[in-house]
Parts: structure tokens; sequence; C-alpha cells
């Protein structure tokens, strides 16, 4: 079972947060994953500051992941899978660069994100390749498009 904790700071921010927590489930499914998830959009100025604290990194960036270490249960008893938290500012701008809507730019960084909280990582070329191939079968499994290979 899937429990997805939701939070959208970003005051009208123009994403479906109904569509985007089935989605997340629908994911989590072809993930073979159960569990409770933290799914949050916020601004830039808030990722910037996790970004900062976090990674040392003093700017925004599109979207962060802080994974449960072992088999942490929430108070009502489900496992937790971590926190996805993305930055509907930069999806934005991110969304533009590729003509994509604001929703699929924020369903591709979710993928991105469940794929960090499971350990993917995209540091080396073979690391890359590995996390490429799994978010294309996974935005394959909720009928994303990927026109995003070729411009990043």
């Amino acid at each position: 079972m899937q429990v997805i904790h939701y939070r959208n700071d970003v005051r009208r921010s123009g994403v479906d947060g109904r569509a985007l927590v089935l989605t997340a489930k629908r994911l989590l499914c072809a993930m073979e994953e159960s569990g409770a998830l933290s799914l949050a959009l916020i601004g830039d100025e808030a990722i910037r500051a996790l970004n900062r604290d976090y990674r040392g990194k003093d700017t925004p960036t599109d979207v962060l992941s802080f994974p449960m270490d072992g088999p942490e249960a929430s108070p009502a008893g489900e496992r937790l899978l971590g926190d996805v938290v993305i930055s509907v500012d930069t999806a934005r701008r991110q969304a533009a660069e590729y003509d994509a809507s604001l929703q699929r730019e924020i369903y591709r960084l979710l993928i991105h994100g469940l794929l960090h909280l499971k350990g993917h990582d995209h540091e080396l070329a073979g690391q890359r390749r590995a996390m490429e191939r799994e978010e294309r079968r996974l935005a394959d499994a909720i009928a994303l498009p990927w026109p995003y290979a070729s411009k990043r």
C-alpha cells in the first residue's frame, strides 16, 4: 500500500495536486514499492535553503530527495520511504525550455526524485545511463512523453 503525504506551499502553483498524488502512487507500484512518501512542492527560495543546508550548494535546484535509511515506520505504522521536494519555480522554467507543461515536468522531477530515494545516482556515466533507463521505464508506466533526453 502506498501513502502519499502531499503538501503544496506554492500559492496558485498551477499543479494538479490530486493528479500528482495518483501519479506518485502509480510510480511506486511500477517500482514495486510500498510505504509512505512525503511529497512537497515549494519555491526556489525554500529549495535553495535546503540545497545549501543539506548539499552545501547555495543555489536553487529542481528536486531534492531525502531517503529514509532502514525500515522506519511512521506513527501510523507505515514504512517511510523518504521525502521528495520539488521546486515549482525551477520546474516552470524547465518546462518552458522543454516546451512541456508544468504538470509533465513535475512528473519528470517526481520520477527523478523517487529514483534518488531508491539509491540511483547520475554522477558517473554508467550510473547516469542506468538511471536514464529507469526514468524512461517509469515514464512509460505513466504514459509520460519523454522529449528530454536530447535536451539535457
